[in-house]
């Protein structure tokens, strides 16, 4: 699966884009079929992220190690196991004139060529979904 790579401008600042989608714990309040999240500490600007998806029937959980860089504005995710081959997210922050140009890529593939072969594509798509609901928690948190 190639690399998917989304840009969406934001009024709100860097700084609380980057606080947005550094808070893992709220994640089930508005991330569409996340339904449960364990966070804990891993060391200097590092946490080990427990996320449990819904996909219709299907349930499914996987741990990634998520660092948060306040001095690059990033949030950079890898997905340590579970059902993907790799999971690796980059989320940037970038200041524009009027608010924060938000920018996320995600590089994955699934690991079982069978499942892959369905849910690939269906993942990809939900990506946009799960931007949009980033964004819309912003207008609800910082308006």
């Amino acid at each position: 699966m190639p690399k998917l790579n989304f840009s969406h401008t934001v009024k709100f600042s860097p700084e609380q884009m980057l606080a947005l989608v550094a808070d893992l714990a709220s994640y089930p309040d508005f991330v569409p079929n996340c339904t449960d999240m364990a966070v804990r500490d891993d060391g200097d600007n590092s946490e080990l992220a427990l996320m449990e998806v819904n996909f219709g029937p299907i349930s499914q959980s996987y741990t990634s190690r998520v660092i948060i860089d306040k001095n690059l504005m990033s949030v950079h995710s890898q997905a340590l196991d579970g059902p993907f081959s790799y999971l690796d997210s980059l989320w940037k922050f970038v200041p524009e004139a009027e608010g924060t140009s938000v920018q996320l890529e995600i590089d994955f593939e699934i690991a079982n060529p069978l499942i892959a072969a369905i849910a690939e594509t269906a993942f990809a798509n939900k990506q946009s979904e799960i931007l949009d609901a980033f964004m819309d928690e912003a207008e609800r948190r910082y308006s």
